[in-house]
């Protein structure tokens, strides 16, 4: 750099320019967003952090595909306009319920 060392607004050299980075800006919205979801998480209480066994992951897991996929038909049926396309939908929505059932 030519023997020359930058310097940012606080006085910091460029080497350390990262780390002082946020002392010359002004905090944005996305930190205080994190801030927030960070502090909601602590705040859970401690029972919700149990020790899950692979069975019950699993059958989260499941669970969760299954709602995905019953919302994803939903909308593809509230779209439709073809009545044998509404039926198989329908049938689609009763079998993910079915398995839905099967999973409480």
């Amino acid at each position: 750099m030519n023997g020359r060392t930058r310097v940012c607004f606080s006085g910091c050299n460029l080497i350390a320019r990262r780390l002082c980075y946020n002392q010359d800006m002004a905090r944005g919205w996305e930190s205080k967003a994190v801030e927030a979801q960070i502090e909601t998480a602590e705040a859970r209480p401690s029972a919700n952090k149990r020790q899950q066994t692979p069975a019950d992951i699993e059958k989260a897991r499941r669970r969760e595909s299954l709602l995905l996929s019953r919302n994803r038909v939903l909308q593809d049926l509230q779209q439709s306009r073809n009545p044998r396309y509404q039926k198989m939908l329908n049938e689609a929505l009763a079998h993910l319920d079915a398995q839905l059932a099967e999973l409480d």
